[in-house]
């Protein structure tokens, strides 16, 4: 662990350190998963995993799954690494293959370019060593798949991403990282098989934080993937199915040369090169993302007509809190997430109902008028969240102007009066923004499922 009194100074200063080093990892025959980390020879760190098997492993599926473990082992080391973020990395358990250390350039780059920017850093640009040059590689194609491990978060996404799945009539089986409330009463819903991963940050890493570490935004959605495709690979499935849909591959600002990205690893560039790197560490396992190819709004249309779910999700990032004694119990109603979810169920709800999920009508509120103009990018850049593109918001708040039920609400009002004015015409374009699109890896065989589901 990396808490003791000598490895947790009073103060730490993360420019002391050279660098992060990758020491080990380990699969015992009962799913326990340890990664071993290390800052220089000083500061040590240990995250645990515990798979949910349904029997002890052998000696050959143990040795079957060693990609995907080191694999997980790379990614996962993001948490610890952003501790003092040194300029050298040390992978002494292996160094990894090139479409994987091209992943991780990415990873410990651009998916911590937020965490950069918000701590006044330069753009990290670790080396793995072995990356891949532009055009020498690729995600291999998708292939149709027979058994599928879905990936569940609790809001409205994953929801949409189970019924397009099931619509399909494969097997399929909800996967989460810990069973928080919104995750509990979505697979609740659901009525599915659920596989639940628990994970243990090294207790020393809160430590380090208080005592001056750097902390920040990290790829979360890399890491939850690369659980997912271990525990795919032990349980027998060949497709771990994510809900990551197209508007996370739109940025909220450009810094250094580059776009910072708050959702870089739910990104369609981000999933490419891990598909990538999946297919060097595990044969005949795939990932994608089911709901690639539609906006957050088409998503919302999409999730409108599911009304079972709509009283079990929560999309407010305070209800997913590390410490579960500072977890919100449900929308805490004044956050950029919330503010979004809201506009963009809104055009497909009447305020009555809105008003039955968050318990409060958001967009009668004129105190919330300001952050829900930055959703357009009006004021400054688009909130650091997991949020659509400013396209579809304001998308939303034209179909918003045209419904009677909601063109009186007080900040609909002053969104018409003193954000569209601003904008070109045609920017916002409801019919443009709902649309679903091309670029995505989702088989040829799903694609009916999709369109139906989010298509119309």
């Amino acid at each position: 662990m990396a808490a003791d009194a000598k490895q947790s100074p009073a103060l730490f200063d993360p420019t002391r350190f050279q660098t992060f080093r990758f020491l080990a990892r380990e699969l015992d025959a009962r799913g326990r998963v340890t990664l071993r980390y290390a800052l220089d020879d000083e500061i040590f760190f240990l995250e645990e995993f515990e798979l949910p098997l349904d029997r002890e492993l052998s000696d050959a599926e143990l040795g079957s799954v060693q990609g995907l473990l080191s694999l997980l082992h790379w990614v996962a080391g993001v948490s610890y690494f952003k501790t003092a973020a040194p300029a050298e990395i040390s992978c002494e358990s292996g160094a990894p293959p090139p479409a994987t250390a091209a992943l991780l350039d990415a990873l410990y780059s651009q998916g911590l370019g937020e965490f950069a920017y918000v701590n006044g850093l330069p753009l990290l640009r670790p080396s793995f060593g072995q990356a891949m040059g532009p055009g020498s590689g690729g995600s291999p194609g998708a292939m149709a798949p027979e058994r599928m491990l879905v990936a569940i978060g609790g809001g409205k996404d994953s929801a949409v991403a189970v019924e397009v799945a099931r619509r399909s009539g494969r097997e399929l089986v909800l996967f989460s990282i810990g069973d928080a409330p919104a995750i509990a009463r979505t697979v609740s819903v659901a009525r599915l098989p659920h596989l639940i991963v628990r994970r243990r940050l090294d207790p020393g890493l809160s430590t380090l934080n208080r005592a001056g570490a750097l902390n920040g935004h990290i790829p979360i959605t890399a890491i939850v993937s690369c659980a997912a495709l271990l525990t795919a690979g032990l349980r027998g499935f060949d497709t771990v199915v994510m809900a990551n849909e197209r508007s996370a591959s739109s940025g909220n600002v450009t810094w250094d040369g580059v776009e910072i990205n708050h959702q870089f690893s739910k990104g369609i560039a981000a999933e490419r090169l891990l598909r990538a790197a999946v297919a060097e560490a595990a044969s005949g396992l795939q990932l994608f993302s089911i709901l690639r190819p539609a906006s957050e709004l088409a998503i919302a249309r999409a999730f409108a007509q599911m009304v079972p779910y709509h009283g079990a999700f929560t999309s407010c990032n305070a209800s997913f809190r590390l410490d579960p004694s500072q977890r919100a119990e449900g929308w805490c109603r004044d956050c950029p997430k919330c503010r979004f979810v809201f506009l963009a169920l809104a055009p497909f709800n009447d305020p009555a109902h809105m008003r039955e999920i968050f318990g409060r009508d958001l967009l009668d509120d004129e105190r919330q008028f300001a952050g829900f103009a930055l959703l357009t990018a009006t004021g400054g850049h688009k909130p650091f969240e997991c949020v659509g593109e400013e396209e579809e918001s304001l998308a939303a708040i034209r179909m918003l102007a045209a419904d009677p039920r909601w063109r009186d609400h007080a900040v609909v009002r002053r969104l018409v009066a003193e954000v569209l004015p601003l904008l070109p015409p045609n920017a916002g374009d409801p019919v443009r923004a709902l649309a679903l699109a091309e670029d995505h890896a989702v088989p040829a065989a799903l694609m009916p499922d999709v369109r139906a589901v989010l298509g119309a």
